[in-house]
């Protein structure tokens, strides 16, 4: 067995009975070819880990947001289950830094990929509730995945862009553009002020910690103007 793995179940506190179950979570494709193994690597136990996050991720959102309806119940499960998200908790795991993988890729290749990460966060849910169950694989995701349920806000669920598009061009052909007036702070914390225009008439503005939500922010600033238009 390898030490990685126990160092890695100690590290999170899980207690295993079959470590070698989260050996082959934490098993990249690439790496049976070099040792001349076959379907020792993460992607059966990616299929099961997915749907048990699914479904611990509905039971969860369910409970814990009783006011959203079902379309907002959906939007905010994706939310918390895609690719990028489950790839932000795995680095936060240092997934990363206990994945083997063989010579045709690298740990820098690895670090970068949010679809390795999202692949071997499922696969160690999977491992989990092959090994302990699905009470422990529950309570385990329910301790990463709460606090954003909990934080979630309707302006996280809501495409302000699109809702300003669709109002724009119900009226007029031309579409609006988004420009980035100022960006503030360091690479690591930046903040972006962003303007929708159309016809280089300023209709919102928006700030947020990305490009994608100072846009969202702007678009609905122009929506609650839209009176005036």
């Amino acid at each position: 067995m390898d030490n990685n793995t126990i160092n890695l179940l100690k590290s999170l506190k899980i207690k295993y009975k079959n470590p070698s179950l989260y050996e082959r979570a934490l098993t990249h494709p690439s790496y049976n070819g070099e040792a001349n193994s076959k379907h020792q690597d993460y992607e059966k136990l990616e299929f099961i880990g997915d749907a048990v996050l699914n479904y611990v991720s509905a039971d969860l959102v369910y409970k814990n947001r009783p006011e959203m309806e079902e379309g907002g119940l959906t939007k905010l499960r994706s939310a918390l289950v895609s690719t990028k998200p489950l790839a932000t908790y795995a680095r936060k795991m240092k997934l990363d830094q206990y994945i083997r993988i063989g010579q045709s890729i690298t740990a820098s290749q690895v670090r970068k990929s949010d679809k390795i990460l999202e692949n071997v966060f499922e696969a160690l849910v999977g491992a989990m509730y092959l090994d302990a169950g699905l009470k422990t694989a529950y309570r385990f995701i329910k301790n990463l995945l709460l606090d954003d349920i909990l934080a979630f806000k309707a302006d996280d669920l809501t495409d302000y862009k699109s809702k300003l598009q669709e109002e724009i061009q119900a009226e007029h052909r031309e579409a609006v553009t988004y420009v980035t007036v100022s960006t503030l702070g360091p690479a690591h914390d930046r903040t972006f002020e962003v303007q929708v225009l159309y016809n280089d008439i300023v209709l919102g503005k928006g700030v947020g910690k990305s490009k994608k939500k100072a846009e969202e922010m702007a678009a609905k600033d122009a929506l609650s103007k839209r009176s005036v238009l």
